[in-house]
């Protein structure tokens, strides 16, 4: 008799996993160096890590249910693959940022208006900022570590998983070859 896991319940446990990996490694480099969280390689290693995560666990799901996965599916899988897991993190988040840790929200706004002081000063925009401006800045990224600016943050999120789960599901796919 075969085995059959359907995509949502496939996805649920591999949103599981994926969550808290990335909540683990959230963690080691806040206890490494938290000003990294908002650095740009970090988010960029996180990203690649996250896809190549889904990617493996994508084609893992394939191949339990017998090497072949349509689309739709693929994409289910994907989808609720990346809600679980932005779930998860934005849990994991608010614990760090309230609980473990509530001085590191002001920490790592000052350091993300620094990064975004240095981009603008890049572009020979910091002389037509006023401080006005600036304290606007540094006030919408700290509201951003909120518990409050984290759940709008998920709702942006999904619209990205969306398109996300779009690109996974078409690489997860396989047809079946037909002999016609």
């Amino acid at each position: 008799m075969e085995t059959y896991e359907s995509p949502s319940r496939a996805a649920l446990r591999t949103g599981l996993i994926i969550g808290l990996i990335m909540a683990a490694v959230t963690f080691v480099v806040y206890f490494a160096n938290p000003t990294w969280l908002v650095s740009g390689w970090y988010g960029f290693i996180a990203l690649v890590v996250f896809f190549a995560l889904i990617l493996y666990f994508g084609f893992q799901y394939r191949k339990f249910i017998g090497g072949y996965i349509d689309f739709g599916s693929a994409f289910q899988f994907s989808f609720i693959t990346l809600i679980f897991t932005g779930i998860i993190s934005i849990f994991f988040n608010i614990l760090l940022y309230n609980v473990i840790d509530p001085s590191l929200p002001e920490v790592l706004a000052e350091q993300q208006l620094e990064n975004a002081m240095v981009m603008i000063e890049k572009f020979g925009a910091a002389d037509t900022m006023d401080s006005e401006q600036i304290d606007q800045m540094r006030e919408g990224f700290l509201e951003g570590f909120s518990v409050w600016g984290q759940i709008k943050s998920f709702g942006l999120a999904l619209i990205i998983y969306a398109i996300l789960a779009l690109i996974l599901g078409a690489i997860i796919k396989k047809k079946e070859k037909t002999n016609s």
